[in-house]
């Protein structure tokens, strides 16, 4: 018995997210970098438990993609096509990497763990909201076509 598929996405979503991520990683950095060690800490820690609901409650259940639903999409045109939402949802999951090892190493009182961590997660939090380029979501279809994950059925209803 399967999982029922994920319904399809609007893709500017995932970009609205990462724009606000990317902008709470630069603070991060910025925090860290000024001596407010304390403080990148716990918005490091806020941000990796974002990543984690992002990761296992999937984008569209993400508060930022949940915000970009309630608040932008319904001022906007509708989407000229619908993205896969298990690309993003896995690239949660790769910033919650990244930013938990930051917090981890962070907490075992290595101060420059935090900056660093939140400045390699801003990178692709900005190439994806700048650009469209998802870091995560090459991963993912990299680890598809390297046979690590088994690729999934394209969604019913995508406009692609």
């Amino acid at each position: 018995m399967s999982r029922a598929e994920p319904a399809p996405i609007d893709p500017r979503g995932p970009r609205f997210s990462a724009a606000v991520t990317a902008a709470l990683l630069l603070a991060d950095v910025v925090l860290g970098l000024a001596g407010a060690n304390a403080a990148a800490w716990l918005l490091l820690t806020a941000l990796t438990l974002l990543f984690a609901w992002g990761a296992l409650a999937g984008v569209a259940r993400h508060p930022f993609g949940l915000l970009y639903r309630g608040l932008l999409r319904p001022r906007l045109a509708p989407p000229t096509e619908l993205e896969d939402p298990r690309p993003p949802t896995f690239a949660q999951g790769v910033g919650f990497v990244v930013a938990g090892a930051g917090v981890v190493l962070g907490a075992l009182g290595l101060p420059l763990a935090v900056p660093i961590a939140a400045a390699a997660a801003f990178v692709a939090a900005f190439l994806n909201a700048a650009f469209g380029f998802c870091l995560g979501c090459q991963l993912y279809l990299l680890l598809i076509r390297a046979r690590v994950i088994r690729p999934a059925r394209p969604l019913a209803g995508s406009l692609r």
